[in-house]
């Protein structure tokens, strides 16, 4: 469950590389994200359960589609592999998908700040336990780094945040 979590907002964060002028708005994603990029990143619930985590991602870019595989490593030895595929849509717009995403995306980019919300069902087994992340990426000034803070809700309410660190 923490897992998904942990992955849903790194995956975010790669889909939020938004900073740059507003008229270069339609590549901020896939100049950001192409090729290697790392990040550190860590997950707080309001139960308590806390999880740190490093992402080492790869960016690849086909037209208007970027994948990014992200793989993960938490510090208790954990991995596991998620891959966004973003496809633009507009100038400032990408529909996302994810394999452990209900749904659909739509990321929005304004500015260096990035935004979107997606579903994700945090039991892997029949059961449900459907949360919503609500992501917001900032780009830095000097495009080296970008900062994604995630908040997670449940039935509208906030039960968890993440933050993740990406570094070229």
């Amino acid at each position: 469950m923490f897992r998904t979590l942990s992955a849903s907002l790194l995956l975010a964060a790669g889909i939020l590389s938004a900073s740059a002028p507003a008229q270069a708005a339609d590549t901020l994603m896939e100049t950001f994200f192409r090729g290697k990029t790392t990040a550190t990143g860590s997950f707080s619930a309001i139960n308590g359960v806390r999880r740190q985590f490093d992402v080492k991602l790869t960016g690849t870019v086909r037209g208007d589609m970027l994948t990014l595989r992200e793989d993960f490593v938490y510090k208790d030895g954990e991995r596991d592999t998620k891959t966004w595929r973003f496809k633009r849509t507009g100038p400032t717009t990408y529909v996302g998908t994810r394999e452990d995403v209900i749904g659909e995306t739509v990321l929005t980019v304004s500015g260096n700040t990035a935004t979107f919300t997606y579903l994700v069902d945090l039991d892997s087994g029949p059961g449900e336990n459907i949360v919503r992340f609500h992501d917001r990426m900032t780009l830095s000034k000097d495009g080296k780094t970008m900062e994604n803070t995630a908040t997670v809700t449940k039935y509208g309410f906030p039960v968890a945040i993440v933050a993740v660190h990406f570094r070229r």
